[in-house]
This record gives structure tokens, C-alpha cells and sequence, in this order.
């Protein structure tokens, strides 16, 4: 335990990353692919000379630069807050074996930024071919930010053998690449992609919404009609793309989820099966809300309510997709390298023997309990909240807590909890002190 911890009630830690998270990637894959809607639209309307299509890009492009340049830089910085606080050591190794990758996809930003701002504040005062080269050179930038920061996302979930064979031995830079490319690297980029080519549609249609449908009804009509061709090819692509990038998974993460739906026959929803089935339902809901609304029959009175109905949808689509790869990572922050509660799987035998608050210098005479709770159990648990361990422990006695941890401790192949959970580590006396403090702090009721 070399870091503070970060108790957060009744939500946690890992909640706080995740709202902030979700929220960041939505905008992000707009960012992405509302990067190529606008020179794509542009370039149609210079073509056909349609100024009041321009109009409406000009309108829309204000939107973009509000949402994409202000509110997702904001939450690209808390997300970089809330993970540096909540989950310090893993954190600090991907800055670490990352730093090549985060300074390119820095550079990437601060071009994807500089264009952006360029393309919206010089509209009108350019030759129109440069002001469309800039929206391409924004979109190309945009587009190599992703094709960076999902080398590092999927890494987390197949780092490779190479990698994880090579850390400690101060050649892991040399394997860069190959973590880079991992396994589950192209399927991932290519459902990324078409997420956020569906993103471009959904937000164009809040756009579109806005058009006065009595005063310019074939503009509204023409401009809802280009808006949801976006949204087809993706819906249609990302089953197939998904179902390669599960043959790409590690066996531990493909057994989660088929687990859960295995289960689900009986009843047992997993979280996983839960959000798989959202992400279905919202996905399905997006495609069919979005064909009724905009119709030719119902285009004139698509109105901006509609139009954020989708995009809700559309959230959930992202919120429940996020979810699912975090989930299934567990019991790992990175696979096979880092438990999700900052502890190492090559460590585990050295900190069962020598201890794991030995070298701490959060650990103070009688507060041994508390630490143990806190490094290790609190990164993913709250005490009364999300993943409550009130919950978790309800009507178990001394006992019976003191089986669990052993269960936990001992981390069988055969254990319920190892495809969800790290093995506590420490020594006996610190895991008794660990045991004793989750004794009293959630005694059974009546106790």
C-alpha cells in the first residue's frame, strides 16, 4: 500500500471514473466522427452549391466546437483526476511504459484542437478549398487520437504474453509495439469507429431538429435524411465486429461472459448479462426510434425533443459498452499484470510473507484493519453504496467473514469469487486484523 486512498461514500471510487468516464467517451466519439460529417457535408454542399446547407453546417459546427472543444477536453482532465486518485499504481504504470503513446496522442490532440478552432473561426474569411482542408486536417487528427488511446484501452484487456513477460526485466519499451497491436487492438478500433460514424448522425439530427420545418420543409427533410445514413452502416457492421472482437478475448473474459449468459435461462443475470442486454435493447431502440421519427411521413415534425431522445439512447449505448469492458478485465485493472485493487500477481507471495503494509507509510499502531479495508477493498466496494459491502456481508458473523476473506485469501481455481475478485494478501496477523475490523464495522443485524 504505497498510495493514500480515496474514500468516496455511498458511490465509490470506481462509480466516480465511470460516470465521468462514460460521459467523455460519448463526446469523444462524436468528436471523432463529427470530425469527418462536417468537411463530408461541406465538400456535398460546395459541390451541389447549396449555401443553405453551409448555413446549417456553420450552426451545427458552433455545437461541435461548444460540446466536443470545452465540455470533452474538461472531462478528458477528470478523468485523468479521478483514476490518478482512485487507482494510483495502475495510473503510474501506464504513464510509465506509455509515455511514447500519451505524447503522440497529446500531439494528435493539440492538432485535432488548433484545427478545430481554425475551421469554425475562419469560415467565411477563407478560400473555401483551405477552410475544407483544414476540416480534414481536424478529422484525420481526431481519427489518430482514437486509433492511439484504443492501443492503450485494449492493452488493459490482452497486454500480450510478450509484455507481460518482459516487465520487470527493463526491456518492456522494447515491446511496445507489440503491446501496442495486441490482440484485441483491431476489432476494437473498427467497432470504435462505427460508433463513432452513428455519433456524427445522432448529434446532426439534434441539429437538423432545429430547423424551422414550416418555413423550410425541404431542408429539414433533405438535411434529417443525410443525418441518418450515419447511423445504418453502424448498427448493421457492429454485431459482426463485435462477435470477431469476443473470438479475440482472453478464455477468463470470454468465460464471464458466456457465464452470464449461460445463466440467464434460469434467471442469474450477471451485471454482465444485465448490460449486455441493455446495450442490445438501447442499440435496437436507436436504430428503430430513429427510422420512425425521421421518416419522410414524420421528418417535418421531428422536433429537438426527439432528437435528445435519441442522443439519450444513444448514452446508454455507450454507458452499457463501456461497462462491459471494464467488467471484463475483472478481477483486473490490466490482465494478467495488476489486480484491480492496485496489488500484482508476482507480488502476491512476497506480500503473504513479509506483509503487505510492511513498507507502507499509511500504517499506523492499531489501524491495521482499516488500512488492510482500505488498500485492498475499496477501490471497487463502498461500505453502504454501490458494490456495498453491508450488502455483500449482510448476516455474516465473525465466522463467516473470516471464511470468506480465507476463500479469497487461498484464491482457488475452483473459488466462486477468482473470476471477479483479487486474493487478499498480507500476512496472518494483518489479514485477522482485516478480518476483525470488517466484523465490527458490518456486524449482522441485531448485533
Amino acid at each position: 500500500m504505497n498510495y493514500p486512498t480515496w474514500d468516496v461514500p455511498v458511490i465509490g471510487s470506481g462509480l466516480v471514473i465511470a460516470i465521468i468516464a462514460i460521459y467523455h467517451v460519448f463526446i469523444s466519439h462524436f468528436a471523432v466522427g463529427g470530425g469527418f460529417y462536417l468537411p463530408l457535408l461541406e465538400r456535398a454542399a460546395l459541390a451541389k452549391g447549396r449555401p443553405d446547407w453551409l448555413e446549417v453546417l456553420k450552426g451545427h459546427t458552433k455545437f461541435f466546437v461548444v460540446l466536443t472543444g470545452a465540455f470533452g477536453t474538461v472531462s478528458g482532465i477528470g478523468i485523468w483526476f479521478a483514476i490518478g486518485l482512485a487507482s494510483p499504481a495502475a495510473t503510474s504504470s501506464l504513464i510509465h511504459f506509455w509515455v511514447l503513446g500519451w505524447a503522440m496522442e497529446w500531439v494528435s490532440f493539440i492538432v485535432e484542437l488548433t484545427a478545430l478552432v481554425a475551421y469554425y473561426y475562419l469560415w467565411g474569411r477563407i478560400p473555401p478549398r483551405v477552410h475544407l482542408l483544414i476540416g480534414w486536417i481536424y478529422a484525420l487528427a481526431a481519427w489518430s487520437s482514437l486509433v492511439i488511446i484504443n492501443g492503450i484501452l485494449t492493452f488493459m484487456l490482452t497486454p500480450t504474453d510478450t509484455w507481460l513477460q518482459a516487465v520487470g526485466s527493463g526491456r518492456e519499451t522494447f515491446t511496445f509495439w507489440t503491446a501496442f497491436f495486441n490482440p484485441t487492438y483491431l476489432p476494437s478500433l473498427v467497432i470504435r469507429t462505427l460508433i463513432c460514424v452513428s455519433w456524427a448522425g445522432v448529434f446532426a439530427l439534434i441539429t437538423a431538429a432545429r430547423i424551422d420545418g414550416v418555413k423550410l420543409p425541404d431542408l429539414k427533410l433533405e438535411m434529417i435524411a443525410y443525418a441518418r445514413r450515419w447511423l445504418l452502416p453502424a448498427f448493421i457492421l457492429l454485431p459482426i465486429c463485435f462477435a470477431w472482437f469476443v473470438t479475440r478475448m482472453p478464455e477468463a473474459s470470454q468465460a464471464l461472459l458466456t457465464r452470464g449468459l449461460a445463466t440467464s435461462a434460469q434467471g442469474a443475470f450477471t451485471i454482465i448479462t444485465r448490460l449486455g442486454l441493455v446495450l442490445v435493447l438501447s442499440s435496437a431502440v436507436v436504430v428503430v426510434v430513429t427510422w420512425l421519427f425521421t421518416s419522410a411521413d414524420n421528418a417535418r415534425d421531428f422536433s429537438l425533443g426527439n432528437a435528445l431522445s435519441i442522443a439519450a439512447v444513444a448514452f446508454m449505448v455507450m454507458a452499457s459498452t463501456e461497462m462491459v469492458r471494464e467488467m471484463l478485465r475483472k478481477p483486473y485493472v490490466v490482465s494478467g499484470y495488476m489486480y484491480s485493487n492496485g496489488t500484482r500477481p508476482v507480488d502476491t507471495e512476497r506480500l503473504n510473507t513479509a506483509g503487505y503494509l510492511t513498507r507502507s507509510p499509511w500504517d499506523t499502531p492499531g489501524e491495521t484493519g482499516l488500512r488492510m479495508f482500505q488498500g485492498q477493498c475499496l477501490s471497487c466496494h463502498t461500505r453502504d453504496g454501490y458494490r456495498s459491502l453491508r450488502r455483500l456481508l449482510a448476516g455474516r458473523d465473525r465466522q463467516g467473514i473470516e471464511s470468506l476473506i480465507k476463500i479469497l485469501r487461498e484464491n482457488k481455481p475452483d473459488s466462486p469469487y477468482r473470476a471477479y475478485m483479487p486474493p487478499v494478501v498480507g500476512t496472518d496477523d494483518e489479514v485477522k486484523a482485516l478480518v476483525d475490523y470488517l466484523a465490527s464495522e458490518f456486524p449482522p443485524k441485531g448485533k
